[in-house]
């Protein structure tokens, strides 16, 4: 989940409803893309209070977070590195039994479901879940959706792209990653559609590439930066990548463009967060009235890849990395990108650097 300000969710009552009850809560509106919010909202989904609960869970107030030192930057012991080991080899596996029933037809509610019953049945708390009031276990951005997209009971179609952003707590510690998936056979048809995924993909793994103690912070910005560019993309700025321990989003903050004023460098134990987000079109975005769902002014597509990371003496650990049996993974980006030849792009894009240790 992107580091995110506090807001609050507006509940929405009395709209027009078709004949099976369901209803856009916002009718005036205007949308910028495709994707319209389909309500009621399923009732929250309970986490027995066997599982350890993070501190919003009760109030949707992140207070512990709110008041950490943004200038200190807390370095995991042993002890806390295999716990974020644990906690992140969980997450994976609730995002890869979320992303196997994507397809089109089902409803991203039913895959809040998914992840929210996948959670729980490994002990875990899902973090976003009533985090600054969330109302939802798993933030289901598709299309347009830049970040934070509510599941609901809209309907996924073949065509669309979906972003699914799963973040755990278990055991004291939070993990955090996301993905963006083909919707149907549509999707991995359309050449700008894979242009966007794969390339955003690929960013995130070639700034993965030069983590290591002694780095500093702003280089990774640099390198997503030129990589969107470099195939006509945009890179989204208001969202960045940030810590991840203890705490759901402490410091610091991971900038992904360029010419950025991120201090810091990498150190030994450091873990946090890369997790860049490209557009096809203006990387400027705008909030529907749920204060949560944020999506580009022009409604162009958007896609999102999440890693969390571990600094080690030598290099870097990715806690969150594919498994072999991970649903999803790069395909081959169409030959031809604004005009020129990509071979070197989809060799990249069939090998990843999810294994680098």
């Amino acid at each position: 989940m992107s580091n995110c300000v506090q807001t609050t969710h507006k509940a929405t009552m009395h709209k027009p409803r078709n004949d099976r009850g369901l209803f856009n809560p916002f009718p005036s509106y205007q949308f910028t893309g495709s994707v319209r919010p389909v309500y009621p909202l399923s009732p929250r989904r309970p986490v027995p209070k066997t599982i350890t609960h993070p501190d919003w869970a009760e109030t949707g107030i992140p207070r512990r977070e709110m008041r950490l030192s943004r200038s200190k930057w807390d370095l995991l012991d042993a002890k806390g590195q295999q716990a974020m080991r644990k906690v992140c080899r969980l997450a994976r596996e609730v995002l890869d039994i979320t992303a196997a029933e994507v397809k089109p037809g089902v409803t991203t509610d039913y895959l809040d479901e998914i992840c929210h019953n996948a959670c729980i049945e490994r002990g875990s708390y899902p973090s976003p879940l009533n985090y600054n009031h969330f109302p939802k276990s798993i933030c289901t951005s598709a299309n347009e959706v830049v970040c934070h997209g509510i599941p609901d009971q809209r309907v996924l179609l073949d065509g669309d792209i979906l972003n699914l952003d799963v973040s755990l707590y278990h055991g004291g510690y939070h993990a955090d990653l996301n993905e963006t998936y083909y919707v149907g056979d549509k999707a991995k048809a359309d050449p700008d559609s894979v242009k966007l995924i794969e390339t955003t993909r690929q960013a995130l793994d070639m700034a993965i590439e030069i983590v290591k103690p002694g780095v500093p912070i702003r280089e990774f910005g640099k390198i997503i930066e030129k990589h969107a560019a470099s195939r006509g993309l945009a890179v989204i700025k208001t969202w960045g990548g940030h810590g991840i321990n203890s705490e759901f989003h402490p410091p610091p903050w991971i900038p992904h463009y360029a010419k950025n004023k991120a201090v810091g460098t990498c150190k030994p134990g450091m873990a946090f967060t890369i997790e860049p987000i490209l557009t096809l079109g203006a990387n400027r975005e705008k909030y529907w009235p749920d204060d949560w769902t944020n999506v580009t002014v022009d409604g162009k597509r958007t896609a999102q890849f999440e890693h969390t990371l571990l600094v080690t003496e030598t290099g870097v650990e990715v806690l969150t990395a594919r498994l072999e049996n991970s649903p999803g993974g790069p395909i081959p980006i169409p030959e031809v990108v604004n005009g020129v030849a990509d071979g070197a792009a989809n060799g990249y894009a069939n090998g990843t650097a999810d294994n680098k240790s």
